[in-house]
Parts: structure tokens; sequence; C-alpha cells
């Protein structure tokens, strides 16, 4: 009778230790807290391709999402009209991270003629993601997402 007991109380003692692991740096959800916004940092080499994509004027927002084979960089930019396109996280530095910190250029194709329609904030909204090896994060400690004015950072 002591013995299903012990196991038992052995169990549910292991099973209660596991909810510390939610937020430990163990569990690669946490690996990356909420971004904050900071200065435009200076840019380096992207490719040998030259993109003639302008950076959007600001990153209002950035998130981290853990995948199954790494994360999910997306950013979010407020343009100044209707119609822009073609959004991409361009990664710096031919993607490999620089310093612990991997850098993405958030870009955007202009539209070729004026776009009529409501031209308000949530039309204006353009959203651009870049996906992230696992590789790549274990060499990451920062991702950055530059614009124009400024830039969004996440820290482990």
């Amino acid at each position: 009778m002591k013995a299903p007991l012990t196991i038992l109380l052995v169990a549910t003692l292991a099973v209660s230790g596991c909810g510390g692991f939610r937020e430990s740096r163990m569990n690669p959800r946490n690996w990356f807290g909420s971004s904050s916004e900071d200065t435009r940092p200076e840019l380096g080499p992207v490719s040998d391709v030259i993109d003639g994509r302008p950076l959007v004027p600001a990153v209002t927002a950035m998130t981290i999402e853990s995948t199954s084979s790494g994360a999910i960089v997306r950013a979010e930019a407020l343009m100044p009209s209707d119609g822009w396109w073609d959004a991409q996280l361009l990664p710096e530095n031919y993607g490999r991270p620089v310093g612990g910190v991997l850098t993405f250029r958030f870009v955007a194709a202009a539209p070729s003629a004026p776009v009529s329609g409501p031209n308000t904030e949530a039309t204006r909204t353009i959203t651009a993601v870049a996906a992230l090896t696992q590789a790549q994060l274990e060499t990451a400690s920062e991702i950055v997402v530059v614009g124009e004015t400024n830039s969004r950072r996440s820290r482990r």
C-alpha cells in the first residue's frame, strides 16, 4: 500500500515542478521578449543584389513567434499612403548575426500610381515576415528590424 502512495506522491511533485519550465530560459518560447523602439543603427551589406525598395518610414511593431523549426519575425509599419506592396525583411550581413545581433531591413515598394480608397491607418499598415532557422537563433541574442527613422529590437 505504501509503494503506490509513494509513486503517486513523487509523480505529483514531478508534474507540479513542470510549471517552472514555462517561465524558464530553457523554454524556446521565452527566448525573445517583447520588442522595444530604438534609434536606427548603421546598416551593413545585405547581399550582392541591389534592391531599390526604400526603407519603411518607421517600424511600428515587431514580434518573434516560435515554430517547430526556428522562429518567425513579424514586423509592421505605417506607410504614408495606401498601395505600398512587396514588403520584405531583408537580412543584413548575408543573414549572419554580427556580435550576436541579427538585423533586418524593412523595405517596401511604392505604389506606381495614386491609390484611391479610404486611406485609413488600417489600410496603410503593412506587414512583413522572415523565417529563422534554429541555427540562426542559436547564434543570435538580439534581433533588430530597421526602418528609415527607427528600429525595433528584441533581446533574449
